[in-house]
């Protein structure tokens, strides 16, 4: 019967162990010095190593004749574990063992002496599956077990684990496994097993595995498999991954906005039953790298990429400033999250988000708007912001302003030329800030009179630089009948209560919302410089 690699190639001592010896020259020292703990927890993710290292001392606390610290691996007893034979060292999965019956059972053994070796080791995996009233049982046993037990618990979850069972335990954290150890274990599995791979090949499979050894040689194994030749391409057509320089072309049309070829990118991972969510991950990866070069001065040190890949990276991020980049991963995580959701839509949503990506007018959210005004500032320092051709106008919102404020909003629009100090001044003059408890006053005002709170009720209010209020309407009927002075004052002092500060007459502006309600001058100055 054919055997797995992860199977046949697992590390039946300390030293063959990768990337953590942290915890083999703690192990190896203990066994040793015959100075073993009574319980012993290993945590981390999957595939670096734990149910591994539990095995390996499984064989030296009961070795005949360790070599170093680790097991021979040629006596009678590491033979017998070895093979399953021994009946002394149990090995349970929590996952389908986790009652209360299956940890009764273990306490009710540990009296008994082992039957042929020097130790009973019971490796229980996956232990946070186990129930409350498993750990419960298992509470006195874990922290006073007789001599001759050993108990090894493995967890991918430690927050799972109650402290009184971790608090009992000498716990080591396994941490993943570097790609060069990673790319260097799988070079020489494949030397031994008549596999040619090639060291770029190698390298994109321990990316991969992020950081998990049995990960890393199983994707081996399955590349392997067609033919025993793996190469980049074998790798990103077995695994269902585009290749670098596709996804290079999507970063360079999103900065050039050429919606052709991104949406031929998508058709193209259709086309090849490939899964978005994959190429969406990578696409993810890569405005993560952007981000790390665009924010950190060493990063190399944060980046898992060669010396030619950082060069293109470094030069992918020179096309973007950081707040078109923090908009960006927003944009691609909430995708991620809705192709998870709505699984037969993923090319839709890959779609917009791409086009969205491209221009950041289309979105309204706090991200964009940053973006925008990151644009604006770079073509104010650099003089790229041009006065607009002659005879073109600059846009108004068509909005009906009381007289007393008829200053102001000429003052706003005019502000709207292209020259750095006029957009300034236009920014200072017209920044409205929405009234977020609004709510409030409507509910004051309808205490006293609810007709007039509904003429409020559909209204929009916001604050100015110079403190003024302003007040928006749906139609100019319902701005007619609060501008009686009965209904005016009732409105001011609700205005005043909620603010916690006194809003006289002349400070409250009473407008007409017309199309552009939710437009500000940074909306006009940045739709000016566009067009520019």
């Amino acid at each position: 019967m054919h055997q797995a690699l992860y199977r046949k190639w697992r590390p039946q001592t300390f030293d063959d162990v990768c990337g953590q010896e942290h915890i083999t020259s703690v192990l190896r020292y203990e066994a040793e010095h015959h100075a073993f703990s009574h319980a012993y927890l290993f945590c981390g993710s999957r595939g670096t190593g734990k149910t591994t290292c539990a095995k390996i001392l499984a064989k030296v606390v009961n070795c005949e004749h360790p070599v170093n610290g680790s097991p021979c691996c040629a006596c009678d007893t590491c033979r017998a574990i070895d093979s399953g034979a021994a009946t002394d060292v149990l090995e349970m999965d929590a996952a389908s063992n986790n009652g209360v019956d299956n940890i009764r059972d273990i306490r009710d053994e540990v009296v008994y002496l082992p039957s042929s070796l020097k130790y009973r080791v019971y490796i229980i995996d996956e232990v946070h599956m186990l129930s409350v009233s498993a750990f419960n049982a298992l509470l006195k046993t874990l922290e006073e077990p007789p001599e001759h037990v050993i108990f090894i618990l493995a967890t991918t979850e430690l927050h799972k684990l109650p402290a009184t069972i971790i608090s009992r335990c000498q716990r080591f954290d396994f941490r993943r496994i570097s790609t060069e150890a990673l790319v260097e274990r799988l070079t020489h599995i494949a030397k031994e097993e008549g596999i040619a791979l090639e060291p770029e090949a190698a390298r994109m499979l321990a990316k991969l595995a992020q950081g998990g050894m049995r990960d890393a040689i199983s994707l081996l194994e399955l590349c392997a498999g067609v033919q025993k030749k793996v190469s980049v391409q074998t790798v990103e057509e077995s695994v269902g991954l585009t290749g670098r320089g596709a996804m290079l072309d999507t970063v360079n049309a999103v900065a050039k906005q050429n919606y052709d070829v991104l949406f031929g990118q998508i058709a193209q991972v259709v086309r090849s039953s490939k899964d978005i969510a994959v190429f969406w991950q990578d696409l993810i990866s890569m405005w993560r790298d952007m981000l790390i070069i665009k924010t950190t001065k060493n990063a190399a040190a944060y980046l898992d990429l060669t010396d030619h890949e950082s060069a293109q990276m470094a030069e992918a991020a020179k096309k973007f400033r950081k707040e078109t980049l923090l908009y960006h991963c927003r944009l691609l995580e909430d995708a991620l999250f809705a192709m998870q959701k709505a699984n037969a839509v993923k090319r839709i949503v890959a779609e917009m988000t791409l086009v969205r990506m491209c221009d950041a007018s289309l979105d309204s959210s706090s991200e964009a708007m940053l973006s925008r005004i990151a644009q604006l500032e770079e073509q104010m320092l650099t003089g790229r912001v041009s006065a607009p051709s002659e005879g073109k106008s600059s846009k108004e919102a068509p909005v009906k302003v009381e007289p007393k404020a008829e200053t102001e909003s000429h003052a706003s629009a005019a502000a709207v030329h292209n020259t750095p100090s006029a957009l300034a001044s236009a920014v200072e003059r017209r920044i409205l800030r929405p009234i977020r408890s609004w709510m409030e006053v409507v509910e004051r005002v309808g205490r006293s009179a609810p007709m007039t709170a509904s003429f409020v009720k559909s209204s929009r209010a916001f604050t100015t630089e110079d403190d003024r209020v302003v007040v928006r309407f749906d139609n100019e009927f319902a701005m007619r009948m609060m501008e009686q002075d009965e209904s005016r004052d009732r409105l001011r002092a609700a205005i005043s209560a909620v603010l916690r500060r006194e809003v006289g007459d002349r400070a409250l502006i009473m407008e007409v919302a017309g199309k552009t309600e939710d437009r500000n001058v940074i909306d006009e100055i940045i739709e000016a410089t566009e067009e520019n």
